[in-house]
């Protein structure tokens, strides 16, 4: 098959297949044995925008629906803001993005469960939560109905046609129309209950406080339902900060941590974690390089000024212990400095092996399992005890049932 890539230079690939895409992914699982540990990707994607003739018409508002509908037979976009400028420059390399409408499946099936199925199984991935990728820019919508409306209807088309099909392996972190607080917590009350439903996902992209009293409700009913809070960022080449930066790489390089930072730090600030204890919140898709200056920079400032955090009763830092961390994209190039952010984050409790597939910068499980400074445990709670605990997923196999119970991880 021939497509045309970077620089109008035109190259022939084979038709897309995921499994031999990722044979080399295959090989390491064998080769480690993954098949006797749990592993949970906590942040895994598929492209719903595929999937809108199915979504759409779960949508409420009858003029809402008319016009995403009727639009998009017109060929219209904008459904989700996308962001202006906002390439990445791979130089043809990745050919799954161009040919991925190409891959078969057999049909009766969810396209998108099939397509998951392969590439877990090829990366050795036991469960997997699945996010959208277009709409973490929900929160740039200008229109809350709107963002509120694509919410609900996409939450119920993964809760009643795709999660039911995946045998269990799939489970997802819902999407919260964020800028309504009395719609995220309908959300909630409506969703919180179905299978497959871990917890609820805002997505970072926005400017709002998480610490406003209206999404205190919100927040309380995911606790009393045993939910988990996922912060999930992305970049945002529209925000007047970045549009300092002339380069892709520089966004991509500081907008998933900017969000994260910003909003970690209203929650920590604010004594969410004092008012809301036993409520699991994850933060997803910045890395980790953050944390440890986020701890110190929080610290540094708490000690001088107290008397403007008054519901926290320990350090910032120790508050952001308490959290999860998704892995994803992991920053490799020094381990000294990586082992002493696993070491201040107690990583070996609180960090989720994450893919972030099939994005391009993806990771697989090796780069946590392949880690020397890791112990044995620490890389079994990592790569999917702690979320095998954490979201209550049963082991596939004995061999996998002993190592939770070695490990102390072994859902009730």
């Amino acid at each position: 098959m021939e497509m045309l890539a970077e620089r109008g230079r035109r190259v022939t690939v084979d038709e897309l297949n995921t499994s031999k895409l990722l044979a080399h992914a295959r090989r390491q699982a064998a080769q480690r044995k993954y098949d006797d540990m749990v592993i949970v990707d906590c942040d895994a994607h598929h492209y719903e925008n595929e999937n809108y003739d199915q979504i759409l018409p779960f949508m409420e508002n009858d003029v809402l629906r008319q016009l995403s509908i009727g639009g998009r037979a017109l060929g219209r976009r904008g459904l989700v803001p996308s962001q202006a400028g906002f390439t990445q420059d791979m130089g043809g390399r990745v050919t799954r993005y161009p040919l991925r409408s190409t891959e078969k499946t057999e049909p009766g099936r969810i396209r998108d469960v099939q397509l998951g199925e392969r590439w877990m199984d090829a990366m050795g991935v036991d469960y997997s939560c699945l996010f959208p990728t277009g709409m973490l820019n929900i929160g740039l919508h200008p229109q809350k109905e709107m963002e509120s409306d694509l919410c609900w209807a996409y939450n119920r088309w993964l809760t009643e046609k795709v999660l039911p099909e995946s045998n269990g392996r799939f489970f997802s972190a819902l999407c919260l129309p964020f800028s309504d607080p009395e719609q995220s917590l309908r959300h909630v009350e409506t969703f919180g209950h179905r299978k497959g439903v871990t917890g609820f996902m805002v997505t970072t992209v926005r400017n709002i406080q998480v610490n406003d009293n209206a999404l205190m409700k919100v927040y309380r009913a995911m606790e009393e339902r045993d939910l988990s809070l996922s912060f999930h960022s992305g970049p945002n080449w529209s925000e007047p900060v970045f549009r300092a930066c002339n380069r892709f790489l520089s966004v991509h390089a500081l907008g998933f941590s900017f969000y994260n930072i910003l909003h970690c730090t209203n929650w920590v600030i604010n004594g969410m974690g004092e008012r809301f204890p036993k409520l699991p919140v994850i933060w997803i898709e910045a890395g980790l390089a953050w944390i440890p200056f986020l701890m110190q920079r929080l610290d540094h400032e708490y000690m001088m000024r107290p008397s403007e955090a008054p519901l926290l009763k320990k350090k910032p830092s120790d508050y952001m212990r308490d959290m999860y961390y998704s892995t994803q994209p992991i920053e490799i190039q020094d381990q000294e400095a990586m082992e002493c952010t696993f070491r201040m984050m107690n990583a070996e409790t609180q960090l989720l092996y994450a893919s972030d597939y099939p994005h391009w910068d993806f990771d697989l499980p090796s780069t946590i399992y392949d880690l020397p400074f890791l112990s044995k445990k620490a890389k079994h709670n990592i790569l999917g005890g702690t979320a095998a605990r954490l979201f209550k997923l049963p082991p596939r196999n004995e061999k996998q049932r002993e190592n939770l119970i070695k490990y102390g991880n072994l859902a009730a």
